[in-house]
């Protein structure tokens, strides 16, 4: 089987492994101050593509701690000679950082985040309020 079609090498990120929202024992892999909020695996998908590394989305896996948690993305480092496919990442944990460090700036991100940013204004002030009744 040629190299490229052979996915199951390929070194699998779950957005779990980037996401902030998550504590290392539910799976996160790198620090929270670098790790991002809620990654999605087309997200991730398209910062492969950004990092010219070859991807492929698995929407039908889920990740094992937390099945909830649906679709993965196998990214290839390494090719069958073992030169890496961009030499600014060697590893799996330089490949989360440098995702983890890109999903924010995402384009499906950049739009959604202002509205995202009033709207929890609202509910945080009102929390505030109530604490100070009691």
């Amino acid at each position: 089987m040629d190299g490229m079609l052979n996915i199951k090498k390929w070194a699998v990120i779950y957005p779990i492994y980037i996401n902030s929202k998550k504590t290392v024992a539910q799976g996160r892999r790198i620090s929270v101050a670098k790790a991002c909020e809620n990654p999605t695996c087309i997200e991730i998908g398209d910062c492969c593509n950004y990092l010219k590394l070859p991807f492929a989305i698995e929407l039908d896996k889920a990740y094992p701690r937390d099945f909830m948690q649906r679709g993965r993305v196998r990214v290839l480092l390494k090719r069958e000679d073992g030169s890496l496919c961009n030499p600014a990442i060697g590893t799996k944990k330089q490949l989360m950082l440098q995702i983890a460090e890109l999903v924010p700036k995402h384009h499906g991100r950049t739009k959604k985040q202002e509205s995202v940013s009033t709207s929890d204004a609202g509910p945080s002030k009102s929390r505030k309020g109530g604490k100070k009744k009691k």
